[in-house]
């Protein structure tokens, strides 16, 4: 009762990251809120995955196993979760803004009644008072997220209807080990009890996935260019340096929606979030909706033509110049020096 919940997002076979990073966060809230931090994993062939997920703290583990929840379909998952949490009554429920997160999240809110903010940057405990009621509300869940496009940060409040639920992008959250040793318990669910055979009449007969044409999350080192690289043609220069640097070529939305590159190399508040140890940024201008997607790189090398350019001041190093002109030289000396 009122504990954390957080849906652990199955793909393949294996948990997805952004779980991981739910967990790591739910774990850091539930010292806060003094309360157990629960899991809740649907699927086939679950047993070992505990091994995985107690690490990060988690005090319960809800096994949802049946040959017809894998893979992901939604009427039978979205009444186990709504049942279970019918159940148990978490305080809070997290889950990833996935396109599984985005599908099931809506659904199990509206079920329950007690609404959803998407896409999370943070999540924070603090009290909220409301002054024409002289009302306080102690311990609720901050929901920080960005609005309007990105020019102001909202923080939004669930006073009254539980659970407080929020989706939050894979990225944003730091993955951290709370501790190796930490042991929890694993409560099987009867799978009958909580979803009725109506449930699975549509069957999946035959699924296809698109794989990933880039890393960009992974990657060590990324490349970004903006609007200022000036065309897909000089953006070949960025995948040259990548290829060299062993990174991956990333971009601002200016970029993509100018058409030089890509959409699934968009980094930004409306994109990827990555955090690698060097991030070279080229004609880029660093508005605020691009920068809340790569200000924890370890280094960040900003070449841009504007020396005022906002970028510039989170940059460790800035280079003044054109990217067609300053990218062929750091190829030529890189490749002069690691001869």
């Amino acid at each position: 009762m009122n504990n954390i919940c957080v849906y652990c997002e199955l793909e393949e076979g294996k948990i997805s990251d952004v779980s991981f990073e739910l967990l790591s966060k739910g774990r850091s809230l539930a010292t806060q809120l003094k309360c157990q931090l629960e899991a809740l994993l649907i699927g086939h062939n679950l047993e070992g995955f505990e091994k995985e997920i107690f690490p990060y703290g988690v005090d319960v583990l809800y096994t949802a196993d049946d040959a017809r929840l894998s893979p992901y379909s939604t009427l039978p998952h979205t009444e186990l979760t709504v049942n279970l949490f019918k159940e148990t009554k978490p305080q809070i429920a997290l889950m990833g803004a996935t396109s599984i997160g985005r599908d099931l999240g809506p659904r199990v809110s509206s079920a329950l009644g007690s609404g959803l903010t998407a896409d999370c940057t943070e999540l924070e405990i603090g009290d909220h008072e409301e002054k024409k009621e002289k009302k306080v509300y102690k311990d609720l869940l901050l929901q920080i997220r960005p609005a309007f496009g990105g020019n102001i940060i909202a923080t939004i409040i669930n006073p009254d209807c539980r659970p407080q639920m929020a989706t939050v992008r894979e990225g944003v959250m730091k993955k951290n080990i709370f501790n190796p040793n930490h042991k929890g318990k694993v409560v099987k669910l009867d799978v009958k009890k909580y979803v009725p055979e109506e449930c699975f009449i549509v069957k999946i007969l035959e699924r296809h996935i698109e794989k990933q044409k880039s890393n960009i999350k992974n990657a060590p080192v990324i490349v970004a260019g903006g609007f200022g690289v000036g065309s897909a043609e000089n953006f070949k220069l960025l995948h040259n340096l990548a290829a060299m640097l062993g990174g991956e070529v990333g971009a601002s939305r200016a970029a993509v929606d100018a058409g030089y590159v890509e959409h699934d190399r968009q980094i930004g508040q409306t994109g990827i979030t990555v955090r690698p140890k060097l991030y070279i940024a080229c004609g880029i201008s660093g508005q605020i909706q691009h920068l809340a997607g790569m200000q924890e790189s370890s280094l960040i090398i900003s070449i841009n033509s504007d020396p005022n350019a906002p970028i510039n001041k989170i940059a460790n190093y800035v280079i003044a110049g054109k990217v067609e002109t300053v990218i062929p030289k750091m190829i030529r000396y890189y490749k002069e020096n690691t001869k």
